[in-house]
This record gives C-alpha cells, structure tokens and sequence, in this order.
C-alpha cells in the first residue's frame, strides 16, 4: 500500500465516524510529517512517516478519536526526530495540538532502567501526572502499539527490553483506563518477545483448539440465536478463544492446564436494553447447566475502570465449560476501548484539550469500589496526583517525593550521608538554589564533598518531606551537641523568666530531680540539647513544669516582705466579721476592694494586698510577677498588707485563660465545649496565629473560684493539640 493510499484509509476512517473533523487540518498534517521525516527510515527498510500514519490510524479506527488527536498523532515524533519545535506546530496547527505532540515526547523520553515493582509503579503514576491532557496517554499507548507490532525488526535485547516496558507499564495503564483490546494485544505481544517457548506452546495449542472448537462454537452460538429470535430478543452473539498472555498467566500463575482454564472459550451476546441483558441472563441458565459460583454482575457494581457486564459460566450438553459475557452495545464499547470510549460520547466526538472538561474522568478515578480500589486510586489520577512529585537521579531511577519538595528532600531520600555533605545541587543540568521547587520529569543530581560543613538549620524549614527533617535534626543532635547546649540553655531559660521564675530557683539542688523526672531527661544537658536541635521547643516543656513553677512562686509569696516601716500599724489581733467582695483586709474594715487586673485573683488563689493613693486596697494573686517585682522595691515593701479570703465570697469572679494550641478545624469548637459543660460563662475572647502553626485564645471567664479554675483548666489540657493552659499576667 503506497503512502496515499494509507493516508486515504486513514481520512476514510475518521469521516466513517467523524464526518465534521477537519480534513484540511489532518492532510496538512500529514503533508508536514511526511516533510519533516524526509530521508528517515524505519528497521524495515520504509519512510519513518509510515509510523505516525500507523499510530494516527490506530487512534482513529480503535480510539475513534478527535481531530486534534489525529493530527497529533501525525505530528507526535516532529519534535523529538526533527528540527520542529513547540512553537512550529502552535503557529502552523494549534497550541492545544501542540501540547499534546509535547506531551507525548515528554512520555518518549521517559527510561526505564529499575526492574523493581516499586519503581514500575512510579513510572506509571509519573506517567499520567505528566500527562496533563488524557488523550496524550491514549496516543502514546496507540504509538507503543504500532511499534510493538513492529518489534520483529529490532534486534533482540531491544525486543526484550520494550517488551519488558511494555508488560509492566503500557499495558497496566491500557488496563486501569478499561482499554481490555489494546491491553490484550499488548500483553500478547509482549509475551511473544519475553517468553518465545511458552507463547508459542499455548498458540500451537490454541491453533489445534481452534480446529476442534470451531463447529462446538459454532453449534453453540446458533443455538443461542435461535432462543434469543424467539424470545423476541435482538442480539448479536460471537464466541472467541481466550488470548494467549490471559492463559499464560493462568496456567503459570495458577499451576493449572490447558484444560483447567474454563474460560477458554468465551462467548459475548451483545443486546439493546439492561433489561434484555438479564433476560439474557435467563436464557442462558435455561439451555446450559450454570457452574456454581461462576456468576457475577458487574452491571449492578461496575468494575473500578467503569467496565460493565454478565458474566456467568456454564457447561454444554457434551460437557465443555464456556463463559458468556452479555452486555449492552455501549458498554461493549466501553468493555474494548474503556476511557476512549467515554471520552467519545461525552466530547460528541470533538475535544478542546481542556482539562476541565475531564471531569468524568476524574469521577470515573475517585469512586471505586473493590478490593484494588485503593492501588487504582493510588495509581492512577488524571488530577494529577498533587500531593506527589516524580524525578529522575542521573542514573535514571524514579524518586517520589512530596509536592513542593527541594532538591534537600530528593538528597536526604538518596541516603543521610548524601544530603549532610550536599554542597551543590543541579536540576536538568543547571546549578539550582537548594530551596528549588522540583517538577515532574526533572532530573536531579547532588553534588557532595567531604569538607563540607553540614546541613544548615535553615534547611529544616526548606524540606518539604518529614524524612529530610528527621534525618538534619539527627545530624544536628549528634555533630553539634556543645552548640545545642548552649542555644537550648538560653532558649529554655528565656521562657523561663516569662513565668516570674529563675533559671537558678528552678534547677536548684533541691528542685532539679523533680524537674528531670518530670521532663524525662538524665540531666540538664540532654535537655538543652533536644532543645538545641529541634527535638522540643522551651515553650513545650515549661508547660510541663508548671506545677514546679507555681510552687517556687508559692515560696514567693510566703516570704515575709523585706521590712515593715515603724510608721505601719501594727497587724491587729482580731478578725473583722465581714470583707468587701469576700476579702478581708487585715486591720481594716469595710475598706475598698478591687482586683487586679494583670493577674485577676479568684477565690481559693493565694493573694496579697497593695495600699493604692485614693482607689483602696488593690488585691493581686501571690504569684503575681508585678507583685513580687513591686515587694522586692524598698520604695513599695511598705505598701503590701496581708488580705485572705473570706468565709463568704461572690458567686462569679471574673478572671483570663490563655490557650496555647496546634491550630486545627473544630478547635474552637472543642474548647467551646469544655467551658460550656463546667458551666462557665465567657466574657471575652481573642485569638491569634502564633506563626509557628499554633493560635493562642485568651479568654476573659466568670468562675466561682480556684477549684472550677483547676477543673476548666484540666479539661481544656485534654483537648487534642493543646500545648499549654495558662493564666497569664499582663
């Protein structure tokens, strides 16, 4: 067949289905093919044109597809073999054909190197996240196709090396987007080059079979004819012998014999109606005697790949078992072109390249049902997989990391040592910075020295993956120790002042046991440095100390003030019978109480008075930080009077909580809860982002006193993601 007459088989192929596709389009694509492959040729000896003539064929008589795809499967090797470029085929054809051509080159380019299943799967995945449009993975399959039909002309490590691919890539996908014909053919194909012996032992005897079942088939399939034509039935029914890799698989796979394979002979009755298809069902049971267990309806639950159909087993009068599968017309169609199939009805044949109109696509992928359900799911997603990142080490290995991850994330998943002493990193052969976003496809390469001084600290906050940053907080915790130290000594002692305690009150010979004990550590040091490196922030673990804290605080509060002037009555010795807002003010009576505002006391907290100029007596909680700063000036000592609480105090007392949490959905809500439930009332809130993934709630409450405190405080600590419960003062 000369050039134009195969280009007039392809053009009679589309109108057949197509009549309203652009032919000028289409012949000026061939025209431009035929140009720019000029003088290249195939193994066989013919012009390298006569491939993507093949391919635009293939994807016009088996995929039905549209104009754009037709013309770029003419166009798909352009790019890769030719001096054309992405912008030649926008100017000349279209920006959509042009994306689709660069998409197919992008899959060609692929290697495929590792044997391993992990690896495979990874190139699968990558594969369809780099292919933004699904007609470029359905043009690359029909061009993997072609040329493994092909394959006798290469030599036969490359025969064995595409067929490998092939198997373990090309077929998988055919097989997830529902195409069982291009998946059956490939898979045989393939076997034919991966197993010469045992493909050519099951097609002798398939060949022999053949003879011996041509006329039990053909007996069969009139006899089901007959019932259907009486039935009122209109239905077309054809038998077929099971193809060669589904056998292989079976009988290698299974351990079973030729005569062990039920389903080797298969007939299909393709009817109108879903309806007709269970009355087929019907008849079927009625002439032949069903095998038990050997039914299932993939029409009420449709396979993961939309595939639909009856499936049953039974066995003839002469005793040979034989599957029959009934469907309708469309879902024969979408049984042997599956995704293709789709997109040829809900695109009416025509397709602008858009990926919002594979919507369906996405829906087909994202409701699966079955025990694979979540391998295809994993596996295969048009959106793109946006959680996840596929490159390539120089070596041609396939990493997956991370969306967003950076060059630091690719060399911490190579080995540790590979990213302690990374010094340079290039990506598709250019010098990056390490905080590079990667891509799919790109190729990364890590350039290392043994002088090198280290990860950096900034580098935890660049990696996206929590592999990388386990393994710089681990260098940093064993190369850097005496510097952890010393940065977590002053990071820990800083939030410690927050408090109103000091480092020395804290790790004194008496408290330090408890201290340790409490936070888990053998001393001091090995809490600085898990603070040094990352392992635990100051703020986490002094959340931990509070009832430590409260008790040196206590300590603050019962030490007598430093001296009480001779001018200062002396305490009398009598307790007056009643106190203002329930506290009662040593040696004065119906005095004017308020409370402080920096550390809003309640009854059952420890507190102390200060003598104000004209407001009273201004009574703050014992462990108050401004109070305790205020004893130690000599110029305040003679101002602080002992004040306690009395036997009836007020219903509600208005006091501050703070929060400190991991910021999450239904946080507020949790909280909201908990001061519901303990009957406390809220008087005000706010609430801020801290920065660091946290939101901080101070919240204004009224309360009866300490003992509901304590309760509300120890139910919020319970919360999920709560870091610490505080009562702050201002």
């Amino acid at each position: 067949m000369t050039l134009e007459e195969s280009y007039q088989r392809l053009e009679d192929t589309v109108r057949s289905y197509n009549p309203g596709a652009n032919f000028q389009q289409i012949r000026a694509a061939f025209d431009y093919a035929r140009s720019s492959h000029a003088g290249q040729l195939r193994k066989d000896g013919s012009p390298f044109v006569t491939h993507p003539l093949a391919v635009a064929q293939i994807v016009a008589e088996e995929l039905h597809l549209d104009s754009e795809s037709i013309v770029a499967a003419l166009l798909h090797d352009t790019v890769e073999d030719t001096g054309t470029s992405h912008a030649d085929i926008a100017r000349l054809f279209s920006p959509t054909i042009a994306d689709l051509v660069e998409g197919v080159t992008k899959l060609t380019r692929v290697q495929y190197t590792s044997k391993e299943q992990e690896q495979m799967e990874n190139l699968r995945k990558m594969l369809m996240a780099m292919a933004k449009d699904i007609r470029v993975i359905l043009i690359k399959i029909a061009d993997r196709l072609h040329n493994m039909r092909t394959m006798e002309y290469q030599t036969p490590e490359k025969q064995k090396q595409k067929s490998y691919e092939t198997m373990e890539i090309y077929a998988p996908i055919a097989h997830r987007l529902g195409m069982q014909k291009m998946k059956w053919e490939l898979e045989d194909l393939s076997l034919k080059y991966l197993d010469p012996v045992g493909y050519r032992d099951i097609t002798q005897a398939l060949d022999e079979k053949t003879a011996e079942y041509e006329g039990f088939m053909d007996g069969i399939r009139r006899q089901i004819e007959a019932r259907l034509t009486a039935s009122g039935i209109d239905g077309t029914v054809y038998g077929r012998l099971k193809h060669p890799y589904s056998i292989y698989r079976k009988m290698y796979t299974q351990n079973k014999s030729m005569t062990d394979v039920f389903d080797l002979i298969a007939f299909r009755v393709i009817v109108d109606t879903v309806a007709d298809c269970y009355n087929v069902l019907g008849i079927i049971h009625d002439l032949y005697h069903p095998i038990l267990g050997r039914f299932k309806d993939y029409i009420g639950t449709p396979k993961p790949n939309m595939y639909q159909s009856l499936h049953t087993t039974v066995i003839s009068q002469v005793g040979i078992p034989f599957e029959v599968q009934i469907r309708t017309r469309e879902m024969h169609e979408v049984a042997e072109y599956g995704v293709a199939a789709h997109w040829k009805y809900k695109q009416g044949g025509q397709g602008s390249g858009d990926e919002k109109n594979y919507e369906w696509v996405r829906r087909l992928l994202e409701n699966q049902e079955g025990a694979d359900a979540e391998d295809f799911i994993h596996s295969l997603k048009v959106d793109m997989f946006a959680d996840e990142v596929f490159v390539f080490t120089p070596a041609g290995d396939v990493i997956n990391l991370p969306a967003g991850a950076t060059p630091i994330d690719f060399a911490y998943t190579i080995h540790s040592q590979v990213g302690n002493h990374m010094v340079a990193a290039k990506v598709n052969g250019r010098i990056v910075q390490f905080d590079y976003k990667l891509s799919n496809g790109d190729v990364v390469e890590v350039e290392t020295s043994q002088s090198a001084h280290g990860p950096s600290r900034d580098w935890i906050k660049i990696a996206k993956s929590s592999n990388a940053r386990s393994k710089i907080r681990q260098w940093f915790k064993k190369e850097r120790r005496e510097e952890n130290i010393v940065n977590g000594k002053a990071s820990f002692e800083s939030e410690i002042k927050r408090t109103g305690v000091t480092l020395k009150e804290l790790t004194s010979d008496e408290n330090l046991p408890a201290v340790l004990s409490k936070l888990s550590y053998n001393s001091l040091d090995d809490m600085y440095a898990a603070i040094g490196y990352g392992g635990v922030t100051a703020l986490k673990l002094v959340g931990r100390l509070r009832e430590e804290i409260n008790h040196i605080l206590r300590q603050h509060q019962t030490a007598p003030p430093e001296e009480t002037p001779a001018e200062q009555p002396k305490t009398p010795q009598h307790r007056p019978v009643h106190g203002e807002q329930g506290v009662i003010v040593e040696g004065m009576d119906n005095c004017l109480v308020k409370f402080a505002k920096c550390c809003t006391p309640v009854p059952g907290d420890g507190i102390v008075g200060f003598i104000t100029r004209g407001y009273g007596v201004s009574v703050h909680r014992s462990d108050c930080p401004n109070a305790l700063r205020s004893m130690a000036d000599p110029s305040d000592a003679g101002r602080w009077i002992r004040v306690s609480w009395g036997e009836k105090t007020g219903s509600n007392y208005q006091t501050t909580l703070e929060v400190l949490a991991k910021d999450r959905p239904a946080l507020m809500v949790d909280i909201s809860t908990i001061i519901s439930s303990t009957k406390t009332q809220f008087r005000g809130l706010n609430a801020r982002l801290t920065g660091d993934g946290c939101v901080l709630f101070t919240m204004d409450v009224s309360v009866s006193g300490a003992e509901q405190m304590r309760t509300v405080m120890r139910r919020l600590e319970q919360i999920s993601g709560v870091i610490r419960v505080s009562r702050p003062v201002k």
